[in-house]
């Protein structure tokens, strides 16, 4: 019994004999029986990366972990990687911590990690009470003191290890999206609602303070009745390929590939279907849209109260060109990956306000015409932003609603009396889940209210493999039109044993 059962049942009437926390350890000390025992599913740059923040909290114990990957071998790194191995060496005292490595990544580097790092905190030397596994299964089932996960991997592996780790009582935590696969999303949702005791947050999760800013203009009249958002990005980062590769390299020794391909049938293993490029293929990713838009549309959707999904998507994109051997310029068919750069338009029939709504996302440069009111003031668009249109005006954002301003300038200084919207302060994500998980309710960043927004970006990767635009009925999450294009929301088949 942890010390928060305990005062539950003991109750006030034996509350004077305990003595406070703060007196026994110090200003911010945290008993271990209040700690969360957490374990981590992925031992990836981005995990890594997080975990040397995350290890700092005091409400946080890490326990275990596992990943199919043993060593840093064949990871692509989104910037140099220099900097968060220094990070860790300073934070273990450790000056020549793996040394001759280019990527800090791998369960024996996060476990090594770990172990130093509590060990140079306790002061014993020979700590090793974290543990790590390769198999995230033999974990759960072993690890009986684990509390909660924090999983992240790559997408086509979410859905199976959310289940499986609510199956065993764990509180989930994981990054996006939900899955690459619709009929997979909903599969974990219905597991969610299965274990309402059980704390979920998706870490792309943030409060909606900028978002209701723009609200309260639209309300106030400044644009008129939104009709429009557009969200842009210059992303993808990674590579894009065509096709499958047809040479076979020796499977990395340390890495597990069955483990890796999870659900998937037997793929023969290439680096390039992996680490940080994975997102880039059907198969394992589903793009830019899911990567990034579920950070900036998940407020969207839940200020303006998009609470159910699209019944029609749009999809354009780039089209790759060969030469065949004749000299002839012919297009390269591509059924297998993401384009360079794409274009969506999802529509919603009735949002909160009661209005139709159509909501475009722009990736790989694509961004929308300059518009005439930012125009006005002599300037252009940026590489990321967002923008709500109004059948009187607009209103232009970053990325993720940053700095909203009424274009033309002039416009927004008649409307709010400023030439700047007020600065807001947004909830610390982290901070959300862990006081959620601890006091053992449920987060406002849970998988149930990321639901349509993931969704949402699913049908997208469905519109682009059915060839341009689908129909989709929500309710029974059939793809009414064209009649092939409902394939795509589901896997084509799946591993034996790893069935949902």
């Amino acid at each position: 019994m942890n010390r928060r059962e305990f005062m539950g049942v003991a109750g006030p009437a034996l509350a004077i004999t305990v003595v406070p926390r703060h007196v026994l350890g110090g200003t911010g000390y945290v008993a271990p029986s209040d700690k969360i025992n957490l374990a981590l599913i992925g031992a990836g740059t981005q995990q890594l990366g997080e975990l040397t923040r995350l290890i700092r909290d005091e409400r946080i114990q890490v326990v275990s972990l596992s990943d199919p990957n043993k060593e840093p071998v064949n990871y692509k790194a989104w910037s140099p990687d220099a900097g968060l191995r220094r990070q860790i060496r300073e934070m273990i005292g450790n000056s020549n911590w793996y040394e001759g490595t280019q990527i800090t990544a791998g369960r024996d580097c996060g476990l090594d990690f770990v172990n130093k790092y509590y060990a140079a905190k306790t002061g014993k030397a020979d700590y090793l009470g974290c543990t790590a596994y390769a198999d995230f299964r033999e974990m759960l089932e072993k690890e009986k003191s684990v509390d909660a996960v924090k999983i992240i991997v790559p997408d086509h592996l979410y859905p199976t290890l959310a289940i499986a780790s609510l199956k065993k009582g764990k509180h989930v935590i994981m990054h996006k999206p939900t899955g690459n696969r619709v009929y997979e999303l909903r599969k974990t949702l219905e597991a969610v609602r299965e274990h309402p005791g059980l704390t979920t947050h998706q870490l792309a999760w943030s409060s909606n303070e900028r978002y209701a800013i723009v609200k309260k203009w639209i309300d106030g009249g400044a644009i008129g009745n939104l009709r429009e958002v557009h969200n842009w990005s210059y992303r993808p980062v990674w590579e894009q390929w065509p096709e499958y590769f047809t040479e076979r390299p020796p499977v990395p020794k340390g890495l597990d590939w069955e483990l890796w391909l999870g659900p998937w049938p037997e793929r023969p293993y290439h680096p390039n279907y992996t680490h940080t490029v994975f997102r880039g293929w059907f198969d394992f990713g589903a793009g830019s849209v899911a990567d990034m838009g579920i950070y900036s549309l998940w407020p969207l959707f839940t200020t303006f109260g998009i609470d159910t999904p699209p019944v029609q998507v749009e999809s354009y994109s780039t089209v790759m060109r060969t030469t065949d051997p004749n000299g002839a310029q012919k297009a390269l068919p591509n059924t297998v990956s993401f384009p360079w750069s794409s274009v969506f338009r999802w529509k919603f029939p009735k949002i909160q306000s009661g209005q139709a709504l159509d909501l475009f996302w722009y990736d790989g440069g694509i961004k929308p015409n300059n518009p005439p009111e930012l125009e006005a003031d002599n300037k252009f668009l940026d590489s990321e932003g967002m923008m709500f249109v109004g059948d009187s005006g607009k209103i232009l954002a970053g990325f993720r609603c940053e700095n909203p301003r009424i274009i033309p300038e002039q416009k927004m200084k008649s409307f709010t009396g400023t030439e700047k919207a007020p600065e807001v302060t947004q909830a610390d994500g982290t901070d959300t889940w862990i006081e959620a998980v601890r006091n053992q309710r449920q987060s406002p960043g849970n998988l149930l209210s990321s639901g349509v927004v993931n969704e949402t970006a699913l049908l997208a990767m469905v519109a682009l493999r059915a060839g341009g635009r689908i129909t989709y009925d929500p309710s029974t999450m059939q793809v009414t039109s064209p009649g092939n294009a409902g394939q795509y929301l589901h896997r084509s088949a799946y591993r034996p044993g790893w069935e949902l």
